[in-house]
Parts: C-alpha cells; structure tokens; sequence
C-alpha cells in the first residue's frame, strides 16, 4: 500500500507557493498535508491531495513541473517518541529514509507519518510485521 504525493519544483522567491497553493484551490483539488524542503535557490514542495492526476495536470497546464511519487504512510499514536519504532526497525534492515513529514489529523490521538525510501515493498512488509499500520491513499482522507 503507498500513498502517492505529488512533488513540485519551485523557484525560491516570495509568491511562488502562494500561486501554487492557490492554482489548487482555484481547481478544487483538497490539500491534506504539504512540506517544502528547500536551498537557497530552489525548492521541492511534496503535497497529499485527494485526486493526484488532477493536482498534476492543474500544475504542468500553468507551467510547473510536478510528478507523482509514492511514500509509505503509516497511522502510529500521537504521543512522545512514537516513530522511534518505525525509524529503529528499517535503520536495522539498512532501509534508508530519503525525507519523512508527519501530520496530526482532527483524530488527535494518532498522526500520520510518509515516508520516502528506496523500495517501499519490503520497509511496508518489516513495519506490518512489528505491527505498525501502513495505510493506503484514501485513509488519509
């Protein structure tokens, strides 16, 4: 199970995610998270939207280059120190993390955490097996 993210790159000035973020608005795409990482020049913004073909489309029809990417997601307690679990299980099996974010849904007690790695079929198969639940794109919304 992954959850497709859509990534963005942008320039690194003033208005550029205001425009990003409004274009999706304009095109009624729903924006459940985003996380921008960032250097001096440039940026990559990762976004979860409800319909990922549409939020594609709406940015490479006004000139931005997007793509669809998948990352895990995975549904742990809201409480201190929770992914330690997670991070400790694939950093054992040599699965690296290329970025995470996390996010608190209106549920507080439980967040949600994406993570990219290289091969998300077996860091998904070791995290089931620890009983960590991994979910799929809908369950995000």
């Amino acid at each position: 199970m992954a959850i497709e993210q859509v990534s963005v790159f942008i320039e690194n000035q003033p208005g550029r995610l205001l425009q990003i973020l409004s274009l999706l608005a304009e095109e009624g795409i729903d924006l459940s998270a985003y996380s921008v990482a960032e250097t001096s020049d440039f940026g990559i913004l990762r976004i979860i939207v409800h319909d990922t073909d549409a939020a594609v489309a709406a940015l490479k029809s006004h000139g931005f280059t997007a793509k669809k990417t998948e990352v895990l997601g995975l549904l742990i307690p809201n409480k201190t120190g929770s992914s330690v679990q997670a991070v400790e299980l694939l950093s054992a099996a040599g699965i690296n993390i290329e970025y995470t974010y996390a996010f608190v849904m209106p549920r507080a007690e439980e967040a949600f955490v994406l993570l990219r790695v290289e091969d998300n079929a077996p860091a998904e198969q070791l995290l089931r097996a620890a009983g960590i639940r991994t979910l799929e794109h809908g369950e995000i919304f």
